[in-house]
């Protein structure tokens, strides 16, 4: 089998060690030892984007907001699936991973950051959330950590309590989507949605983009026409 390459490595602002390895045609990010993703992932990531912006018109200047660069997937994902109009926010918690993007991982996803239409922001997706204006997106997009139960940065759990989804209800316009992505399902994350008052489907899928594989979670919430923020 053929051994990991280590190419990189940094620290996150909250002293979480990242690490960039590479074998064969696969890259891999770990976190504290753990795998925390990976380009073999590139189904689930895209799929993220896929289902959360199905509902956005191309013709329109639509605003989206993707929380998590990560390999660059679920960004690419979303400029693919809006118009020439429209613009896609990406914010990334690690300055490295931005680097990253535009460096040994540039081609996995085509370069999304290269995007005129794209806009990156370094700094925690959760602040972004919450100093929107109400009404802001058409789509919020996280495909951050490991989903609602965090395994790099523990900062991100607020972003899926009660307050941060709120905060996400306020900022999305009137039917506008709310997608997370998750390693596993959590019921708990679900009812937090429902109380909040959003329609939730939960949709599993492949990781790998050939359709074979572990599967992930992706929560595709909308926020009904008719209902005020709260």
């Amino acid at each position: 089998m053929i051994p990991w390459e280590h190419i990189a490595s940094t620290v996150a602002p909250d002293g979480q060690q990242l690490e960039l390895k590479r074998r064969g045609r696969e890259y891999l990010v770990m976190a504290g030892g753990h795998d925390l993703m990976s380009s073999e992932d590139e189904g689930s990531s895209r799929a993220l984007a896929d289902l959360g912006c199905a509902h956005i018109d191309r013709e329109k200047s639509a605003l989206v907001l993707v929380g998590g660069l990560g390999m660059g997937y679920t960004l690419r994902a979303a400029l693919d699936a809006v118009g020439p109009r429209a613009v896609v926010e990406v914010s990334e918690f690690v300055p490295a991973v931005a680097e990253w993007n535009r460096a040994e991982l540039s081609t996995l996803a085509g370069a999304p950051l290269d995007d005129p239409r794209c806009r990156l922001h370094i700094g925690d997706v959760r602040r972004r959330i919450e100093g929107a204006a109400p009404d802001s997106y058409d789509a919020i997009l996280l495909d951050i950590d490991n989903g609602p139960v965090p395994l790099a940065h523990q900062q991100n759990e607020a972003v899926y309590g009660a307050q941060g989804l709120a905060a996400a209800w306020r900022a999305l316009r009137p039917g506008g989507v709310f997608g997370v992505w998750s390693f596993s399902d959590d019921r708990r994350f679900t009812q937090r949605l429902e109380r909040q008052g959003f329609t939730t489907k939960l949709h599993r899928v492949t990781g790998s983009r050939k359709g074979r594989g572990r599967f992930h979670v992706i929560w595709v919430a909308q926020r009904p026409f008719g209902r005020k923020s709260r």
